[in-house]
């Protein structure tokens, strides 16, 4: 009902590459349901099912899984064909050292690494960084980033289990867009750092790989786009609350969102406990509660079935001027802007089968 949506930055950042390969992207935009106006607004959101046929779509356009950000193109396939080298390792640490080397055959492939070193807290660490800089323009950070995610939901994906990561850093300033990064990643975040990298349980490595032929051709048919836009964590407190509030919006009869008083007796905590954690968390549940209505209404929007009126009211607004309101404020434009002619088809009409050979995907 409500996956997290994503922010427009990340949208023009995928682009950018296939722009400067003199590919026309407003077909692509229009494949995805992306409204090319709204790629202008800072605010504007997509949601994942639109990120992941973008993604896909622009795999197959610029012939290069990296998007034409990297400095040399990586040809569709190479993920699939190391995804297999993989699988027949016996636990997550060899996978992570077999991908470095696997990706260091390249010429201009990315330099990735896997190492354990001692945290702050005394425990072993274990850190995959990318080392190499695929920076060769601003928005090459994207790619750096997507690395990231996606060796870490890769990873937690071969092993069955969801790896929560302690910490993220990035080998640059922080953007305009910091906040939506401990979104992304579920953890702390800083910027400025020597290589982009995160951090885990060393324990993890010793975790044994699960899957086998069949489930990786399954995941191979939507990946890594639909790696990029999963993003339901379910680690932090924020985490918690969010789902909490979509559940009630899912659950409940009346439209109305449980307060912050009813939440906090729901995760078992004081009201006050829960403000605190939430505030160490950088957020708050006003803020929480707007972005999964924003997020709601999004989804909704695009799909262009449900009437403005009933929109409003299932999630919680008493008229249709109160939303309207709302709306722009989350998104600096109105719900015209994302309502889109038509119903959405049954299967995202993605112009493509995939970005990988063998395939027929989310801050």
């Amino acid at each position: 009902m409500s996956r997290l949506t994503i922010a427009m930055h990340h949208v023009r950042a995928a682009l950018s590459g296939a722009r400067r390969l003199g590919v026309d992207t407003l077909p692509l935009l229009q494949a995805s349901r992306i409204p090319p106006l709204l790629l202008g607004d800072d605010r504007a959101r997509v949601t994942p099912e639109q990120f992941t046929c973008l993604i896909k779509a622009l795999h197959h356009a610029t012939n290069d899984e990296f998007l034409g950000l990297g400095p040399t193109p990586s040809r569709r396939g190479t993920f699939a064909m190391m995804c297999h080298a993989c699988l027949g390792c016996h636990d997550l640490g060899a996978v992570l050292d077999r991908a470095a080397r696997f990706y260091g055959l390249f010429p201009g492939g990315p330099d990735l690494a896997i190492e354990t070193v001692t945290g702050g807290d005394g425990s072993d660490e274990a850190v995959f960084s990318v080392r190499s800089d695929l920076r060769p323009y601003d928005e090459g950070h994207f790619l750096s980033e997507c690395l990231l995610i996606i060796w870490h939901r890769l990873s937690s994906w071969l092993i069955g289990r969801r790896i929560p990561l302690r910490w993220a850093q990035f080998a640059y300033a922080a953007p305009a867009h910091a906040r939506e990064y401990e979104v992304l990643f579920g953890c702390p975040v800083r910027f400025g750092a020597r290589h982009t990298a995160a951090g885990w349980d060393a324990r993890w490595l010793a975790a044994p790989v699960v899957r086998d032929e069949a489930a990786l051709a399954r995941m191979l048919r939507r990946a890594p786009a639909d790696l990029l836009s999963r993003r339901d964590y379910g680690t932090t407190v924020a985490d918690q609350v969010r789902r909490t509030l979509v559940q009630a919006l899912r659950a409940e009869s009346a439209a109305r969102l449980p307060d912050v008083c009813e939440v906090a007796a729901r995760l078992a905590v004081s009201p006050a406990t829960l403000r605190r954690r939430l505030r160490a968390e950088a957020t708050s549940y006003q803020q929480l509660k707007d972005a999964v209505r924003r997020d709601v209404a999004i989804a909704s929007l695009v799909a262009g079935q449900e009437p403005i009126a009933e929109l409003a009211a299932r999630i919680g607004f008493s008229e249709d001027t109160a939303f309207l309101r709302a709306f722009r404020r989350w998104t600096g434009t109105t719900p015209g802007a994302y309502r889109l002619n038509g119903p959405p088809p049954a299967t995202p009409s993605c112009p493509v089968g995939g970005g990988l050979e063998v395939r027929g995907q989310q801050s």
